[in-house]
């Protein structure tokens, strides 16, 4: 099967929800509890193309098995050239490749937009794939909240990690996300 990455399209929400659904039903990936609908997943989206996000989906054989975007990693001003990607890949299709090329197109994407910095936020530090991912790819660990949220019956970590983008040894060129 060839795998694709595009941007996202409308048309994408419900299996983009769908996935998103799974995740938040049956992982520690996410803290939300109560999967949000494929309008609430399509608001988010246009405010983060209001402000320019990479916003991408990974199709196989027409089918939209994966997304990732990037986000403001906190919304006060001086944090606006930095961002924080999400990461989400149906079940049936995680550890064949597709986070992989998902992450590094928006790494890529994320650098040709001018960021500084792309964050990770994993939730629970048993998420050992992504933890794994994100490393394999430049990300370093850069801190951790122990016992940060209670989901599944226990309590979950969150760990950060960060992968620079660009030197950081002039003031920041353009806009960031703001």
């Amino acid at each position: 099967m060839t795998l694709t990455i595009r941007k996202v399209q409308i048309t994408d929400f419900q299996a983009i929800s769908d996935i998103y659904a799974d995740a938040v039903l049956n992982s520690t990936a996410t803290y939300e509890t109560v999967p949000p609908t494929p309008q609430m997943m399509m608001s988010q989206w246009y405010e983060l193309r209001a402000k320019n996000l990479p916003y991408l989906v990974a199709v196989e054989s027409k089918q939209v098995i994966g997304f990732i975007y990037a986000a403001p990693f906190r919304l006060r001003p001086a944090f606006r050239y930095g961002v924080e990607n999400s990461l989400y890949i149906h079940p049936d299709h995680k550890g064949k490749g597709a986070g992989r090329a998902l992450l590094q197109a928006l790494i890529t994407a994320c650098t040709d937009q001018g960021f500084y910095n792309l964050y990770a936020v994993i939730g629970d530090r048993d998420n050992v794939a992504s933890l794994n991912l994100h490393k394999s790819l430049g990300f370093t660990e850069t801190g951790t909240l122990p016992a940060a949220g209670y989901k599944m019956g226990r309590w979950l970590d969150i760990v950060f990690m960060t992968k620079a983008l660009r030197p950081h040894d002039s003031a920041p060129e353009g806009d960031g996300w703001g």
